[in-house]
Order: structure tokens, then sequence, then C-alpha cells
């Protein structure tokens, strides 16, 4: 796939878009704050999750449908190398995030754009799935 875009107008571009307070973003922390589900934002832990549930060791990450690679093993074929190498480096990333992340005792938890913004509710009763079977709230109960 070309892109339509000079070097010039494609870098103004990818300036525009933000990196944190998302619409997606917005959309899950409103609708977890609905919930009393209390979280943070602005994380400093390895791979900088977009929410955090501290008091349960749960990272949540947004991620949006093409830069981390929702459809790629089907889309492959249709980008640029630049765009191939960039995807498969951030998908990469993401796995070592993951690893690192579970290995210190947080459970990871990601979405994708689409179901944040078709499908919240599905997307919250996963958060309070993992909040009630959390190792801290189990030891909180015992």
């Amino acid at each position: 796939m070309t892109d339509i875009f000079s070097k010039q107008k494609r870098s103004e571009i990818m300036r525009q878009i933000k990196s944190k307070n998302t619409n997606i973003e917005l959309k899950l922390r409103k609708h977890l704050y609905k919930e009393g589900i209390k979280y943070k934002t602005n994380s400093t832990l390895f791979g900088k999750p977009d929410i955090v549930l501290t008091k349960y060791r749960i990272a949540i990450f947004c991620d949006g449908d093409f830069w981390h690679g929702k459809t790629f093993r089907k889309d492959k074929g249709k980008y640029s190398k630049f765009w191939e190498e960039k995807i498969a480096t951030n998908i990469k990333r993401d796995k070592v995030v993951n690893k690192i992340l579970k290995k210190e005792g947080w459970k990871v938890v990601r979405f994708w754009k689409a179901d944040i913004l078709s499908k919240i509710d599905e997307c919250i009763k996963k958060v309070i799935k993992e909040v009630t079977v959390s190792p801290k709230l189990i030891n909180e109960i015992k």
C-alpha cells in the first residue's frame, strides 16, 4: 500500500496522533468510574499502561487496532515494508511488556479500540472479573 501523502504531510499527520487520554481511554475510564472501580493513569510501570488498578495489580492497555496489529496477520501483505516493520515491532514490544509485567506480579488486560467502542459492557465485565479473582482481593478475604 503506497502512501498518498508526502513525507512532510505524513509527519504532520502523525504528530497529531495522541498517545494519552485518547477517546478510547476516556470511554473506558468513564465506565470504570461508573462501576466504582478506582484507577490511576500516567503510570510509570514498565510499558506505561493506560490505566492501572494498583490495589489489584492490574495493568490495562487500550490498543489501537492498526498500531498494535489487530488484523496484521490477515492484512500484512497490503502494507509497505515500513508499516509492516513498524507494526511487527509494536506487536513484539507488546509481548515483551506483557511478559515483564506478569513476571513482576501484574495481571495484564488489553482491549482493542474496536471493542472499547462497540462492546464497552463486555470490556467492563472483563475488568470486573479480573478484579474479583485478583490475588490481592483473595488474600484480603482469607
